[in-house]
């Protein structure tokens, strides 16, 4: 494999310790720095290599190496390694570790390139047959079937969840080793970086962002453009550029997923930024829950750092900009701006009031820059393509596209990458192929445990900032839990408000205190012990604690609890009046009973009851104990003629 320490050409003085514009551009689309065939040919040869052409005799199988880790993905990437090397197929065959290829319910997922073919839940035993294959007909049992029409499908380029999104940010993520700089730029990294420091001032830069229309994928959903130009207004010697990349949500993985399948995107973008608003150092703020993300940021930097792009006098621009990782505790209040730069600042992580914006007083009191990966991912896409090409794709006022962690139950979980304005039905059942068990859609989850829980009602929505806030849900970083008819929504409710309570940092009173008396409101309303005035009461801590808590996450800590009274207050009052739990999850308000038509008398349930509370003779209908029972659901699972309810 080619790659950067390369010269471009035998006319070529220049060497990554050495580096100049040319040595970065002639490998990229655009003017080379010798107009001559031999400097074009290696930049084609380059180039190819990552990417080869069908018929060219090159085959790149690339293994996920992200999310599918879990399931032994690197288990078949060691075996594909060594089978190669053992036929002798190294020339001809390259075996590529890759990110996220999105589909993750599908994983452990393996492409073949150029040809686009897509095998599913892939094992070690299916190693020889795959490479059997190669330049013949694809092993057909690994294939993906379309559920809509049963048939298999060879390309990932004609499977729905695929052929419905619009990948921008994750356009990499599936297809380079995110561990070789090479593979980036021969993709056309780093152009974006060589083009700002070249041939744009810092204010053209951040006027681009602006024209572009791009906002904080955080949660907040600032303007980037405006941010930036704050920073830029900003009368200091010292700057500082922060990458947001403490994922704290339950069932979020997006910047986890870029950072590792794509980390020189984020590093791109984060280096322009420190040029826009004259910065020359910065700080990527990382989940230590993340190992495998750290590890290959580490890399990237590194190989950033060798190759003249990263640190002292890059591509000799004379702009300097260094880059260093803080590896966070795991606490979910440090995704939060003031608690995050409070914690890089050496002590315990917690919000501060703020005064001003951070652009003006951020770190160390100095003017900073606070952005999470996918807006730092987004900025090489806009310098390249334009910020006017960027703003038409997205809705008037949100404007590109937006990563989906889509979890719960729903078909295809994985990463979806949509335009904004996509509905919310595109993206549960056009992209997610629906409901798991044909069951009935009832909510999803929008926003991490800050957000809100949305009804069938709104399936239709348009998905943007605006839109969301206006029906008691937000965008939040990306997370989107679905929910069929066997959710309880009051356990919804409590289960969020416990994650929330318990990550509390504790500094202020409403947020403190506030939130753990409304978990033992609804704690105590799953356990049938509910009262009228409970739902008052919930109502009332709500708007106290969205209206004192010191920081953003504590304002929107009670929003599940606000989002499900708005839509499923009726669950709420059957728990309170009836003491019941209509979805049958909350198991202190069932009661087990046998339908004596259903049951032939088999023993099944009462030989696996624990607590003995299952009677009758043999080949008569049994009875439970409901004194006894203690609903542990054993003779649901048991039970062959489905002769148990619960109710």
């Amino acid at each position: 494999m080619n790659n950067l320490m390369d010269k471009c050409c035998d006319k070529c003085v220049h060497s990554p310790r050495t580096p100049c514009r040319d040595y970065v551009v002639c490998r990229l689309e655009g003017p080379v720095c010798h107009q001559d065939e031999a400097c074009k040919e290696k930049r084609i040869r380059f180039r190819s290599e990552v990417n080869p052409a069908p018929g060219q005799g090159r085959t790149v199988i690339c293994v996920c190496a992200g999310g599918c880790t879990s399931s032994g993905s690197m288990k078949i990437l060691d075996r594909l390694e060594k089978a190669v090397a053992d036929k002798g197929l190294g020339g001809s065959v390259e075996v590529r570790r890759v990110g996220c290829h999105g589909f993750c319910e599908q994983g452990p997922i393996v492409t073949l390139e150029p040809d686009k073919i897509f095998y599913t839940q892939v094992t070690e035993a299916d190693v020889d047959d795959i490479l059997a294959s190669i330049g013949d007909r694809p092993v057909e049992r690994l294939l993906y079937t379309n559920p809509e029409t049963g048939e298999k499908v060879v390309g990932y380029d004609q499977v729905p969840f695929y052929t419905r999104q619009k990948k921008l940010v994750l356009k990499n993520c599936g297809f380079i080793n995110p561990e070789r700089i090479d593979q980036y730029v021969a993709m056309g990294g780093y152009r974006a970086l060589v083009k700002v420091l070249f041939n744009m001032t810092p204010q053209e830069v951040v006027d681009e962002v602006k024209v572009s229309g791009l906002r904080g994928r955080g949660g907040a959903g600032f303007p980037t453009g405006v941010k930036w130009q704050g920073a830029l207004n900003a009368k200091n010697d010292k700057k500082y550029v922060i990458c947001n990349a403490d994922e704290g949500d339950p069932g979020a993985f997006m910047d986890r997923s870029v950072l590792e399948g794509d980390p020189h995107a984020v590093l791109e973008g984060m280096i322009i930024c420190g040029y826009a608003t004259g910065s020359d150092e910065g700080y990527i703020y990382v989940r230590a829950e993340y190992p495998m993300a750290i590890h290959r940021l580490k890399i990237a930097i590194a190989h950033a750092e060798q190759y003249g792009l990263l640190g002292d006098n890059i591509l000799n621009s004379g702009f300097n900009f260094h880059l260093k990782i803080k590896a966070g505790a795991g606490a979910f209040v440090c995704g939060e701006g003031t608690a995050l730069m409070t914690s890089i600042e050496g002590n315990r992580g917690m919000p501060r009031f703020k005064v001003g914006r951070s652009t003006e007083k951020g770190l160390w009191e100095k003017p900073t820059t606070l952005n999470n990966v996918e807006t730092f991912a987004n900025v090489p896409v806009i310098i390249n393509e334009g910020g006017g090409w960027y703003a038409s794709i997205g809705t008037e006022k949100s404007k590109g596209t937006k990563i989906f962690s889509l979890t719960g139950k729903v078909i295809n979980t994985g990463l979806v990458e949509v335009p904004m304005g996509a509905t919310l039905r595109q993206i549960i059942f056009d992209v997610g192929g629906g409901i798991l068990g044909g069951k009935e859609f009832k909510a999803v989850q929008a926003g991490g445990p800050s957000g809100g829980c949305l009804p069938s009602e709104h399936l239709g929505l348009p998905i943007d900032y605006d839109s969301l806030g206006a029906v008691g849900a937000m965008m939040g970083s990306g997370g989107l839990v679905v929910m069929d008819e066997t959710t309880c929504m009051v356990d919804v409710a409590r289960y969020f408000l416990n994650f929330t309570q318990n990550e509390s940092c504790g500094k202020c009173t409403p947020c403190r205190e506030g939130t753990k008396r409304m978990l033992e409101i609804l704690t105590r309303i799953c356990e049938g012990q509910g009262v009228p005035g409970d739902i008052d009461t919930l109502d009332r801590l709500s708007r106290v604690i969205v209206k004192t808590s010191l920081c953003g996450l504590g304002q929107s800590a009670p929003n599940p609890v606000i989002s499900t009274l708005m839509y499923f207050k009726d669950e709420y009052l059957a728990h309170i009046n009836d003491k019941r739990c209509p979805a049958g999850v909350c198991t202190a308000l069932l009661v087990y009973s046998i339908n004596a038509e259903k049951c032939n008398g088999c023993g099944l349930c009462a030989k696996n009851c624990p607590a003995n509370a299952i009677t009758g003779e043999k080949k008569q209908p049994h009875v439970i104990d409901t004194k006894a029972c203690i609903k542990c659901g054993n003779c649901i699972q048991k039970c062959k003629f489905g002769a148990v309810e619960k109710k």
